[in-house]
């Protein structure tokens, strides 16, 4: 799940520097409509604001921006605060480089573009030209470049273009080495990156919508193979399961592109997955895991077998090599056993693995050969949060390094000396060492430790007084690590604390921390969140006069489900994006996606736990709610706006 920048419906309620009686909120009409869920019947007065295209629901937004923008714009420091907002994001931002073919590639925003720019270098210290502008797609900066890949000999570049932030995206392929733009159009593709083989590359797609393309549900997702140079309608459907309408299809090739692995799910949780050996000509598709209990990441091939990433038998992962020829399970290899701390990621570089591990939320990382005796510990800078990036031909990788007070810098790795070198840290106008990061472990209600980062000025006094921002995300296995922004320094240098719980439901712990905040358990991450106000609150960090809590999306679900609960306990509250109508949000886009995370209202014994939490379904009369700001994005097709809009109809 994701959180999109563009904004259409902006609400304040209760708030904070004018008096209430100085709001008025538009008037929003009623229908009658009511569900029948299992026997009790559920009024959804505002359903007509489902239709996000409708005059009606747009005029209804523009009433609500009149209000939302009526009173920001009255705030007296909100100039003030643009300007040094503008001051500290305007900074060369870097990503690490990778090669393809010969080349050296990497990204670049020089400080305020919408969108970063892909560069390319003859040699890793030669000069960098400008490869592709997704600047140039729009005036407004609302495409965006996804899913770059270019063919193993670097000469095929494709590319996807996202429109507002849609999960939607259009395929274009270009000729790498000259520049020149091909007639290739690939439409209806959604989570789909492309898998290269020879002169073309897999992809997965849904049939074109019936209606609108940002609220359809999706079904019938199908796998195929697109020749460089051809039209759409050539392509070839490699897989399918027309028997599994609500069932999505990957594909990813090995680097050497010996194997095509065709991994399905159906939701956000688990999967099975085949392989097809292409060293023999005349091999079929083999099915290697049928089930959907367990998740499983094919990271490369070792000459016939394959390296697998996998929580079977392991809630903490392990890596495995699995033979396509003997695939039953009894056969498989432990290549790198279940430890204490959550293997997360493996990648192959220099021919050695490496592998990135969560200990307590943050990154530690070791080497390995590929038939996985340790190597030792790659040295981080700090407490914070690595991603690799690397050829399993080359000896050379680089990775970026951030946390909350280290903004992201890139260092070279050399596998065979293991050493690392600084080779790009930004240059940014704050004072980095006024500040300290901490965790803590607090416990929940039912006596679980959870651990909490928190980040403030070095001194601070814990006299209750300290306005803090507590932020947290709590499912789908997401886990929340370390990360940099500028807006938190905005924060932090006007004598604010950020704090971030990570609670049940993410992926910290692995597996079992995921299931703890699944289903029916879904209020254990909710108890979560309020323990981590209540400590910072007992602890003397902040008080419910100075305490805001924020979250996105499935987080946002999370914002809205504890100011039911807790409204007392917050000045603030910010939700995002948020699944807000737990009875219904199946019914959109992907929303049935989610099934195996949250349950489903089809069903009697999970609606009842839906309906207990559900954020629209538990807004109650006479409740002294906080300051609530709800933002949503006019094509986030993966969260429809319905459902902020209708939580925002509610609550007024």
């Amino acid at each position: 799940m994701k959180t999109l920048i563009s904004i259409t419906a902006v609400l304040i309620l209760l708030p904070l520097f004018v008096s209430t009686a100085q709001i008025k909120y538009p008037e929003t009409k009623k229908v009658d409509v009511i569900d029948d869920y299992h026997g009790i019947k559920i009024a959804d007065p505002y359903r007509w604001l489902e239709d996000d295209h409708s005059e009606e629901t747009k005029a209804w937004v523009t009433e609500q921006n009149k209000v939302t923008f009526g009173y920001l714009e009255s705030i007296p420091f909100r100039d003030a605060l643009k300007k040094r907002y503008t001051n500290l994001f305007n900074y060369p931002k870097y990503g690490a480089p990778f090669r393809a073919g010969e080349k050296y590639y990497f990204f670049k925003n020089d400080g305020l573009q919408n969108q970063r720019v892909m560069y390319v270098k003859d040699e890793l210290d030669g000069e960098a030209i400008m490869f592709f502008d997704p600047n140039k797609l729009s005036e407004d900066g609302t495409k965006s470049l996804s899913y770059p890949s270019f063919s193993e000999d670097g000469k095929w570049f494709a590319y996807g273009i996202s429109t507002g932030g849609s999960d939607w995206d259009e395929f274009f392929v270009m000729n790498a080495l000259s520049g020149e733009k091909l007639s290739d159009h690939l439409m209806w593709i959604k989570f789909s990156g492309m898998a290269w083989k020879e002169e073309g590359f897999y992809y997965s797609r849904y049939p074109q919508p019936e209606g609108s393309e940002l609220s359809t549900k999706n079904q019938f997702s199908k796998v195929y193979y697109h020749k460089v140079g051809d039209n759409q309608s050539k392509d070839i459907i490699v897989y399918e399961d027309a028997s599994m309408p609500d069932r999505i299809c990957y594909a990813g090739t090995t680097e050497d592109e010996r194997f095509l692995i065709i991994s399905f799910s159906e939701g956000t949780n688990n999967n099975g997955w085949l392989a097809k050996d292409f060293s023999d000509p005349n091999s079929d598709f083999i099915s290697i895991v049928d089930d959907l209990n367990n998740n499983y990441y094919v990271i490369d091939n070792i000459g016939e077998k394959l390296l697998v990433l996998t929580d079977y038998n392991a809630p903490k992962y392990r890596l495995i090599l699995v033979d396509p020829k003997n695939p039953a399970r009894e056969n498989w290899k432990e290549v790198i056993p279940e430890k204490e701390n959550v293997l997360q990621s493996i990648q192959i570089v220099g021919e050695k693995l490496i592998a990135t591990y969560m200990q307590d939320a943050s990154h530690h990382v070791y080497l390995f050969d590929l038939d996985g005796n340790p190597e030792g510990e790659i040295e981080l800078p700090s407490l914070g949060t690595v991603g690799f990036r690397g050829k399993r031909k080359d000896n050379i990788a680089f990775y970026s390094f951030t946390s909350f007070t280290y903004p992201n810098t890139i260092y070279k790795f050399n596998v065979n000396t293991k050493k690392s070198e600084l080779y790009q840290q930004p240059n940014i106008d704050f004072e980095f060492d006024s500040y300290v990061t901490s965790q803590v472990f607090y416990k929940s209600k039912d006596g679980t430790k959870v651990p909490m980062f928190i980040v403030h000025k070095k001194g601070l006094e814990l006299n209750g007084n300290n306005p803090t921002y507590l932020y947290a995300y709590g499912g789908f296995n997401a886990s929340m690590l370390p990360y940099f922004s500028t807006s938190l320094l905005m924060w932090l240098e006007n004598g604010g604390v950020f704090a971030m719980p990570n609670i049940r439901g993410g992926g910290e712990y692995g597996e079992e921390w995921h299931k703890a905040g699944m289903l029916d358990k879904k209020q254990t991450v909710f108890d979560d969140f309020i323990a981590a106000a209540e400590y910072l609150i007992k602890g003397g960090y902040t008080s419910s006069e100075k305490l805001a809590c924020s979250g996105a999306s499935n987080g946002g679900l999370l914002i809205g489900a504890v100011i039911n609960q807790r409204p007392e306990l917050f000045k603030v509250a910010l939700p995002a994006v948020g699944v807000m109508d737990m009875l219904r949000y199946h019914k959109f886009t992907i929303g049935y996606y989610w099934a195996v995370e949250y349950g489903s209202s089809d069903y009697a014994d999970q609606f009842e736990y839906l309906y207990e939490y559900s954020p629209i379904h538990n807004i109650k009369e006479g409740l002294n709610y906080p300051a609530t700001l709800v933002t949503t994005a006019d094509h986030d097709d993966r969260v429809v706006p319905a459902h902020s809009f209708k939580y925002i109809a509610t609550l007024q």
